[in-house]
C-alpha cells in the first residue's frame, strides 16, 4: 500500500472526517500536526502547490486535496484505485 500522509490540526472537524474515512478503511496513515505551524506546515504548502487549509492529503506522493476531496476520490473509487498502486 503506498504511504498516505495527512497534514492536521488540532480541533479542526475536516481533519477528523478525513481521518475518520481513512481509519475506516484500515489505511495506515502519517499524521502530521501543524497546528503549532513550524517546519511542517511550511512543507505543507509547498507540496500542496500554496494551499494553506488543512488537512491536506498525499497518497503516495500524489496530492488528494482536503476532506471534500478525499471524500470525493472515495465516492468515485479513485480512492481505491490509489491505496492499490504500489
Amino acid at each position: 500500500m503506498p504511504r498516505v500522509e495527512i497534514y492536521t490540526k488540532a480541533f479542526c472537524p475536516f481533519c477528523s472526517r478525513a481521518l475518520s474515512l481513512l481509519g475506516g478503511k484500515g489505511v495506515a496513515y502519517e499524521e502530521y500536526d501543524i497546528t503549532m505551524g513550524g517546519p511542517k506546515r511550511a512543507e505543507m504548502v509547498e507540496r500542496s502547490g500554496g494551499r494553506l487549509t488543512v488537512p491536506q492529503i498525499f497518497v503516495g506522493g500524489t496530492h488528494i486535496g482536503g476532506s471534500d476531496d478525499l471524500a470525493a476520490a472515495e465516492q468515485s473509487g479513485e480512492l481505491d484505485r490509489l491505496l492499490a498502486m504500489s
